[in-house]
């Protein structure tokens, strides 16, 4: 059987600790192969027998690999695509340590892997220029095996460094798969398999030297392997290929590795692609197969991603098989939305799919032109998973904070993406989006997790503090690396900058005070009531916000952000509606912050009809996931991608306000039922938090009743409110008792009736 149709038999789980310095001390030694080159896309196999004399109760691994590593014990697929792409920070490397005690046994044992180099930089991977394998295994917490020159090691003969034809753009550190089969050695990873003596090994030197430097323990899970599976339509095999490319479609877009079984003659040419190939308008990833004579199997290590799986094949080829393995990040689709609206539980449902496509090594932009770390989309992404995905999503955010501030520079600026190793431009908006209100404060208040925050507060402080203020309370505009406000035409930078200054200290704010550092809370609110003091006089026009020299139409994003940043009035209110009514300048990214405003301002209704109008042709596509812009293409932004996990804010208004879920204290340690129903009869939706599931279904459908069905931990605090429609209240009932006149005065007021969590109906008659 060929060595590239796996398998997958367990997940492992992994320890959650992330810090920048690891307790762990390695008696491993950095080994390669004698043959090896450090070559650009390098793959290299690796095998060692070790005989456990002894019974044991568990078995563990540590190993470290520039780039990827496959891992088999005894036969068995232990690992698909481990490792993490480079790096912590500037300089470090990742490592996994994993349970293997099912794979292990008492006496002989062999052990096989293969790695893959990148040998490149790319928007998303800091290359350390030189291929090698770090390994050790421990049975019952006593070191068994290390790697070390006993190894046995050598190139893969079949892994080809390049092909003719197209490239991956410079963006991506991978680079095409190309396989020759009639190259291919006996399978390595059979028990029979015996090592040439030949195939010796050099140590590079111990754990901790150059290049690699120190070591992180993973920070996340391995991946979720969905198995080899057949697509949905797939012509009925086998059959003679007529030299047409078979189109294979997959049931959403997801992330995958292409699979065939073939009988040919040798050196014909299979290449494997997906529609997705030119995604974002330049060229991506492929597989190149090259045959050998006979039946046939093979499967392309690295995933690519699409709705529709191409298979070039050349006539004369019997197609015996084609399949696919989705893989991606392990967290569970745990949240849900529901309403009588079609078209807003479609975007909901593609927020998620987009979402998740978009989430593997780091949150990614997008899985095709780049899969970098862009930290604008984020915060964005960050919200998403806290309303539609379980905790283990929790981990990827946590990640990114730390890696953010880890890659800081010496003069305190932050960029992203990261980690990069042909990157490194400051873009000031993304980056106090970043660091703020939006960003590592929601963290904290979905998560709970102030030791992160302990650990990322002081990075923040230095940025915000490079951010001055002239003496009209204006924000210097920093013009950074890329000054970036957002997509598209008529951005007004200078209200653009003040806010989203105003909304970073916000967040730094409220986060310092979190953790007892009242001293640098009032130093935040000093920043934002400088800027506050002359905001109004300097930008508001009496209809709308403009900066004096700004020649532009009226800019939706700069008022919306006016709104969050809490410099517009409740009585500028119904003007600034009539602003984002006129105005549809944000692209999908931005587009968020105007519902939230909306939402924010008590204009549920219009939020989502402006939410539907904006993002209609996304809902009746057929694609299943979201656009980089409001078109694909050249019809969109920045090269058009159909897959932007930013684009999927409507998801984190629809759950937070729609189904009116939020929490009021870090960690759901007290959580609102405050539904905006925009003229919706009901919502329903489902959470899962760091306390556990939240359920919420309010029912508007019977007149002049209102239910609300809630579904909470015992051990958090609710707050409900009932919705602003409802004016005057007859009566309430709980769990079928009336409730008396001291909860009817509660549930009537602005901060809601609170009430331990628990399981609770409510009705109001009005």
């Amino acid at each position: 059987m060929n060595k590239f149709a796996w398998i997958l038999t367990g997940i492992f789980t992994l320890s959650l600790l992330y810090t920048t310095s690891d307790a762990h001390e390695w008696q491993a030694k950095w080994i390669n192969s004698q043959h090896q080159q450090n070559k650009t896309n390098s793959w290299t196999i690796f095998h060692k027998t070790i005989s456990l004399g002894e019974d044991f109760s568990e078995a563990t691994i540590h190993i470290a690999v520039d780039s990827k590593y496959w891992l088999w014990i005894n036969g068995q697929m232990v690992v698909f695509e481990g490792g993490l792409k480079r790096g912590p920070n500037n300089h470090d490397t990742y490592y996994d340590q994993l349970n293997v005690s099912k794979y292990l046994r008492r006496g002989e044992n062999k052990i096989a892997i293969l790695t893959w180099y990148f040998g490149k930089d790319g928007f998303s991977h800091h290359s350390s220029g030189k291929a090698g394998l770090l390994f050790e295994l421990f049975t019952d917490g006593q070191l068994k095996l290390i790697s070390d020159r006993s190894w046995f090691a050598h190139p893969h003969p079949a892994f080809l460094y390049s092909f003719e034809g197209l490239q991956p753009n410079y963006r991506l550190p991978e680079s095409n798969i190309v396989f020759d089969a009639r190259l291919d050695s006996e399978a390595f990873t059979s028990v029979n398999y015996s090592p040439s003596k030949r195939n010796t090994v050099f140590e590079v030197g111990s754990a901790g030297i150059q290049p690699w430097n120190n070591l992180i323990k993973r920070p996340i899970p391995l991946w979720k392997n969905y198995g080899l599976t057949s697509y949905p339509s797939a012509p009925g095999m086998p059959f003679i290929s007529e030299g047409d490319t078979i189109k294979c479609k997959l049931p959403y877009n997801a992330q995958i590795t292409p699979y065939l079984r073939v009988k040919a003659k040798a050196g014909l040419t299979i290449e494997m692609l997906t529609d997705n190939y030119f995604g974002g308008g330049v060229t991506n990833l492929r597989a190149v197969y090259i045959t050998k004579n006979g039946e046939q199997e093979f499967e392309s290590p690295g995933w690519i991603n699409g709705h529709e799986m191409y298979y070039i094949i050349p006539p004369g080829i019997e197609i015996l098989d084609l399949k696919y393995r989705e893989t991606g990040y392990d967290t569970d689709f745990a949240g849900a939305f529901e309403s009588p609206d079609p078209q807003l539980n479609t975007l909901w449902k593609k927020a998620q799919r987009t979402l998740y496509i978009n989430m593997r090594d780091t949150y990614m932009d997008c899985p095709e032109r780049e899969r970098a770390q862009w930290w604008g989309d984020v915060v964005n992404q960050m919200s998403e998973s806290f309303y539609s995905l379980c905790p283990a999503s929790h981990l990827l955010a946590r990640k990114g904070m730390l890696e953010l501030i880890a890659w800081q520079k010496d003069d305190s600026t932050l960029f992203a993406p990261v980690p990069a190793g042909n990157w490194g431009n400051e873009l000031p908006m993304q980056m106090l989006n970043s660091v703020g209100y939006y960003g590592f404060w929601t963290y904290l208040m979905y998560t709970g997790d102030t030791t992160t925050i302990r650990q990322v507060l002081p990075g923040v402080k230095k940025y915000l503090s490079i951010w001055k203020i002239d003496e009209n309370g204006q924000v210097d505009n920093r013009r950074g690396g890329w000054t970036w406000g957002d997509w598209g035409i008529n951005k007004d930078m200078p209200v653009l900058y003040n806010t989203w200054y105003a909304i970073a200290c916000k967040g730094y704010g409220l986060m310092a005070q979190c953790i007892g550092k009242n001293e640098e809370y009032q130093w935040a609110q000093n920043r934002i009531a400088e800027i506050g003091k002359n905001f109004n006089n300097m930008f508001w026009t009496g209809t709308e916000y403009r900066s004096p020299d700004y020649q532009g139409e009226t800019d939706d994003r700069a008022n919306a952000l006016a709104v969050l940043a809490g410099f517009a009035k409740p009585d500028q209110y119904p003007l600034l509606k009539k602003v984002l009514d006129k105005n549809r300048h944000a692209s999908p990214f931005m587009e968020k912050y105007v519902l939230e405003a909306l939402f924010s301002m008590g204009y549920d209704e219009f939020a989502l009809t402006r939410m539907k109008e904006r993002f209609q042709p996304m809902i009746e596509s057929e694609l299943t996931t979201l656009w980089e812009g409001w078109g694909i293409g050249t019809e969109g932004y920045g090269g058009g991608t159909y897959n932007h996990g930013w684009s999927g804010g409507g998801l984190t208004m629809l759950s937070k306000y729609v189904a009116g879920i939020k929490p009021l204290k870090p960690g759901f340690e007290e959580v609102e039922f405050r539904p905006a129903m925009g003229g919706l009869k009901q919502s329903k939706a489902r959470v899962s938090t760091v306390k556990g599931v939240i359920e919420v279904e309010n029912d508007l459908i019977t007149p002049h009743i209102f239910t609300q069905k809630i579904n909470s931990p015992k051990d958090m605090e609710i707050s409900i409110c009932f919705p602003k429609t409802i004016k005057k209240i007859r009566s309430i009932s709980i769990n079928g008792q009336p409730a008396d006149r001291k909860i009817l005065g509660k549930i009537r007021s602005e901060h809601g009736m609170r009430m331990p969590g628990g399981n609770y109906e409510i009705v109001i008659r009005y």
